[in-house]
């Protein structure tokens, strides 16, 4: 395993310490995505976690930490570790696309946001199309299916959004859109990869058709501000 490679074990560190520095909020030892654009944190001290963490929640009350388990004060509580995949892919995908794919702008970023929160709510954020390059396909004006790059780095490059109407299902939409999104990332010279959960079982099934392998398991630890602490402290 190269070096690059082993940065895939702290993709959100890594991304904000190289191409996407202007996103970040950082604290010593740890860094977050602003969270307009992403509500998500990496960490290389595991001492300075806990400030790190009361900090940032003053600016969100829901958040990740992507990695190992932080550590965090009594104002805040983990609402659920979210186990994913981290897959990669060595080589681009040969498969016929047959549809229409268009580079989405500032014109389709309310359509972009309402399709990806339609079907995966809660992670993609108003700004989050300005982490990098997102694809789409329109029928009858509606967009229908996308796929998008989120974080990057130096060499690997993030596949996400990958989200299909779930009216338009079962048409090869997405694995289009996949190959279409990792042929773009490939001719930047950067290797894509992919986060999905694990009990996702269809989706793997998909990306492991494409040609994606599994490297790792990695745990998204959603942590949350604690209301029953507060509320407590009532007389």
């Amino acid at each position: 395993m190269t070096r690059e490679e082993q940065k895939l074990d702290n993709p959100i560190w890594y991304s904000l310490a190289e191409n996407h520095g202007n996103f970040a909020i950082k604290y010593d030892g740890i860094k977050f995505y602003h969270p307009d654009y992403y509500s998500f944190g990496g960490f290389i001290d595991l001492d300075k976690t806990l400030i790190g963490c009361d900090q940032y929640s003053a600016l969100t009350n829901n958040f990740y930490i992507v990695g190992d388990k932080p550590n965090f004060s009594n104002n805040l509580k983990i609402n659920k570790e979210l186990v994913c995949n981290q897959m990669i892919l060595a080589a681009p995908i040969n498969i016929e696309i047959n549809e229409t794919i268009i580079e989405l702008q500032a014109n389709h970023k309310n359509d972009l946001f309402d399709l990806v929160n339609l079907v995966q709510p809660g992670y993609f954020k108003k700004e989050t199309s300005q982490l990098g390059s997102y694809y789409g396909i329109y029928k009858n004006r509606q967009l229908i299916a996308v796929a998008g790059e989120r974080m990057t780095m130096n060499t690997h490059t993030e596949v996400s959004a990958i989200v299909t109407h779930p009216e338009h299902t079962g048409k090869g939409y997405a694995k289009q859109l996949i190959a279409h999104t990792c042929s773009k990332i490939f001719s930047k010279h950067k290797t894509p990869y992919l986060h999905v959960a694990e009990n996702n079982i269809g989706a793997i099934n998909l990306y492991g058709k494409l040609g994606f392998l599994t490297r790792r398991k990695i745990s998204f630890w959603n942590l949350i501000i604690d209301d029953s602490r507060s509320k407590n402290n009532y007389p």
